[in-house]
């Protein structure tokens, strides 16, 4: 993920700012290629060229080839994390501000092709799948202090964890679900896809607020009715 829990609010220095688009340049250019050429083809050396860096910035911001690929992944989940803050704040729908096509700000168009073919070359390619799954390890924490936050319970609440664990599940499979579709116009959007994933946490997380006072349950807003209803 992007930042730890409590972590500085606000605008990130110019600096950082900078370092984030490098990051983001190298995985776009790294995912190209692993699509492209095949990630075994592809060396660090290739991706450094593309993105405009030396070999030596790549290895500083990136411990592997496959690892180049990682801010794509953390870019969505950052976003609900933030999300997933604000609805204890007063803010809007979590399933309504999920990202996808039409969340310029977040992936974009072409950045959501690109996560999809990251996923999809997870299936086969071992050090992508772990990139993937080291990515949803590290987030799970940071779900887990959110909801903890919100919910005024510890993080170390085993409810907790375990409501962190179900919704980073749900979250990954229902990407996986949205990527693993063949490629049509009428295909369903990534939005859907996490919507209806949310819906099913919904149910089967009790939401209700009639918990003992002081330890608020969680709810996934914008899941009380299936998508499309």
């Amino acid at each position: 993920m992007g930042g730890q829990p409590g972590s500085r609010t606000g605008r990130p220095p110019l600096t950082e700012r900078r370092r984030e688009a490098t990051r983001m340049e190298i995985a776009d250019e790294a995912v190209r290629l692993f699509v492209t050429q095949g990630v075994a083809a592809t060396t660090a050396e290739d991706i450094a060229s593309a993105a405009g860096v030396s070999t030596r910035t790549l290895w500083r911001y990136f411990r592997s080839k496959e690892e180049c690929a990682r801010p794509l992944l953390t870019a969505g989940l950052d976003l609900v994390t933030e999300r997933l803050r604000d609805y204890w704040s007063g803010g809007s729908s979590l399933t309504r501000a999920m990202p996808s096509a039409d969340d310029p700000g977040v992936i974009g168009a072409r950045r959501l092709g690109a996560l999809r073919d990251l996923v999809r070359l997870s299936r086969d390619e071992p050090g992508l799948r772990a990139v993937w799954l080291e990515t949803h390890f590290d987030a799970e924490a940071v779900f887990a202090a959110a909801i903890a936050e919100g919910t005024d319970r510890p993080e170390i609440d085993l409810a907790v964890r375990l409501e962190a664990g179900m919704f980073n599940a749900a979250l990954r499979i229902a990407v996986e679900n949205w990527a693993f579709q063949p490629d049509r116009p009428d295909g369903p959007p990534l939005r859907e896809s996490l919507a209806q994933a949310l819906h099913v946490m919904t149910e089967l997380i009790d939401s209700e607020r009639s918990a003992a006072p002081g330890r608020r349950m969680m709810r996934f807003p914008g899941a009380d009715t299936r998508p499309g209803s």
